[in-house]
């Protein structure tokens, strides 16, 4: 299952991936005009942009009240998963001392499961205590550093970074370290904060939405053509953004992951801000960006983060194993090329009808 795209193999001014929901603008402007019943709200959260499109809205609803609701319930997600925010519950439990039993909410417990699950299934590839790493390399509350990081000071973050040292319980739902990691949950948090939008709308009587945030997206219905939710994955091109592949998934939640846009130069060596947990160095292989279509975005996001840090084969291979919806963008010496999970063949097939 492989095609060839010919283009550029790099390029440095021009992101090889942007959001989806944008190029899904791009694809449902140019169709039709949004219908009176459509909603299209926006806000900004979690250090981004959120959008989101809902369709037949049910009688006496008001717009403002649910704008409320929306930004209310991202805000209580930032304050449960925040690390940005001092007293949120993740960095209470972060300050917390080793070997304290922290209480901890059922979101937060949630996302903490799905979290070692995937990390698990992954061999490590998936790790929310990759922080001290990150900030290493200069991706994160670090400035870039003036050289690489040296062996020695990747060799003493490794000894600290870990899942294994997290000991979760459900009902009562806490969580334990055993040593002093810090916990970040930034390459799920997103994807969970579409899920609670998702739930939140649907409590609300909304079957018919789009909900995006950061790329991150999950739908449900039909769009103001009363038709599928149509969305373009992008391939690099040399004159702005091609939709490489459209694909329909409708009740089904996206993310994607990529080294595409947040990288520095070294001796002409270039350093990802992705950063594999295993070996403490930032990723060299030439997978461009993974796209990941599963039922929840929480899911989808974390398993997104775990494959490009796999790598195409041994990703694709986790992908296969699992059963799971995935579409790789791969650099070549001639430009790039996809490559998809058996899973994720329908939804090309369904978009080809």
């Amino acid at each position: 299952m492989l095609k060839a795209i010919k283009g550029p193999a790099d390029t440095k001014t021009g992101p090889v991936f942007t959001a989806l929901f944008l190029l899904w603008v791009a694809v449902f402007l140019s169709a039709c005009t949004p219908a009176p019943e459509t909603w299209q709200l926006s806000g900004r959260t979690m250090g981004t942009s959120y959008h989101i499109t809902v369709v037949q809205v049910p009688a006496g609803s008001d717009r403002e009240t649910l704008q409320q609701l929306i930004d209310s319930e991202l805000q209580q997600v930032n304050q449960e998963m925040s690390t940005y925010i001092d007293d949120s519950e993740l960095m209470r439990f972060n300050h917390s001392p080793v070997g304290q039993r922290v209480p901890i909410s059922q979101y937060l417990a949630s996302v903490l499961e799905m979290s070692l699950d995937i990390y698990r299934r992954s061999d490590g590839a998936f790790e929310v205590t990759v922080g001290p790493l990150v900030n290493l390399w200069g991706f994160g509350s670090r400035p870039e550093p003036e050289s690489i990081p040296s062996d020695v000071e990747i060799a003493g973050l490794l000894e600290i970074v870990g899942s294994d040292a997290l000991t979760l319980t459900r009902g009562p739902d806490t969580v334990t370290k055993s040593r002093t990691v810090e916990v970040d949950l930034s390459a799920i948090a997103k994807g969970h904060g579409v899920d609670r939008v998702a739930v939140l709308l649907e409590q609300q009587g909304i079957f018919n939405y789009l909900v995006e945030i950061g790329g991150e997206l999950r739908t449900l219905g039909v769009n103001p053509k009363g038709k599928a939710w149509r969305i373009g994955i992008e391939t690099p091109g040399t004159a702005g953004q091609i939709v490489q592949e459209p694909i329909l998934v409708s009740g089904r939640a996206v993310a994607t992951s990529g080294d595409y846009r947040n990288y520095y130069e070294r001796g002409g060596v270039r350093y990802s801000h992705s950063i594999d947990p295993r070996t403490g160095r930032s990723l060299k292989h030439k997978l461009v960006s993974v796209t990941v279509i599963d039922d929840t975005c929480a899911e989808a996001d974390g398993l997104a983060t775990a494959l490009n840090v796999l790598g195409a084969e041994a990703g694709m291979a986790m992908a296969e194993r699992d059963k799971l919806a995935v579409f790789m963008l791969v650099k070549t010496d001639d430009g790039f090329e996809e490559r998809y999970s058996s899973a994720f063949a329908p939804y090309l097939e369904r978009s080809e009808k």
